[in-house]
């Protein structure tokens, strides 16, 4: 499944050092166990773009990464393609646009995001098990490890579970495998009470916006019961 998927993250002013000073980033794609066809990174709201571009290039000579993108380029044509209106992001936009940049440019099936916040605790396989049984019903939307190894909690927020997964409803952009013609769509303008339980301060955040669409249309998350990704801000 090496050809269908792409593994993207993004950094901004806080964290570029963490992924592109030190071999986290390396990490974060090889804990995985996947070939992916494209590894990406987003540049998004830094203060020098042409540093970190070249750290970022350096990252590609060696094969880390097979390209990098500065979100700003292309984020105007993304809103549109979306039909999303900036201002109504209402302080969410910084914290949306570079996930939604990375999907109107994904060119695989699969689209792989991390947060540069979130790496798999260990490594281990989940990508292929995710993407099977995806393929086996288009009512899943979404899949990601256990967080934080909250397993209880993962068991507790699902409808029901499977060998291998527990499946409800949620998402999060900490970490999300999806199908990418699923989300390169018009997708992002709906609203649901549920959602609203978001940080106030991300406004109307991608996030946000996703869960919302999923609730609406009772499209579900599997979360794969065998591993977990740890979320721990820098």
């Amino acid at each position: 499944m090496a050809d269908r998927v792409t593994f993207e993250t993004k950094c901004y002013e806080k964290d570029w050092e963490y992924l592109l000073k030190t071999n986290r980033l390396k990490r974060m794609i090889e804990q995985n166990n996947h070939d992916f066809n494209e590894k990406k990174l987003f540049i998004n709201n830094v203060s020098n773009i042409k540093e970190v571009c070249a750290h970022a290039e350096k990252f590609v000579e060696s094969g880390i990464l097979t390209s990098y993108v500065v979100v700003d380029e292309f984020a105007d044509e993304a809103l549109k393609f979306f039909n999303i209106d900036r201002k109504g992001f209402k302080g969410g936009y910084y914290y949306s646009i570079s996930e939604l940049v990375a999907i109107y440019l994904c060119s695989t099936e699969y689209l792989l995001h991390f947060s540069s916040d979130s790496i798999l605790e260990t490594s281990f396989d989940w990508v292929n098990h995710a993407i099977s049984r995806m393929e086996c019903d288009h009512n899943i939307k979404v899949a990601n490890p256990v967080w934080n190894k909250k397993y209880a909690e993962a068991k507790n927020e699902s409808l029901y579970e499977e060998e291998r997964f527990f499946i409800g409803f949620g998402f999060s952009d900490q970490c999300y495998l999806i199908r990418t013609t699923d989300f390169r769509d018009r997708i992002y303008n709906e609203r649901n009470p549920a959602s609203e339980r978001y940080p106030a301060y991300g406004g109307e955040l991608f996030e946000k916006r996703v869960d919302a669409w999923m609730r609406n249309h009772n499209y579900y998350r599997i979360t794969y019961k065998h591993g977990s990704y740890i979320h721990k801000n820098f």
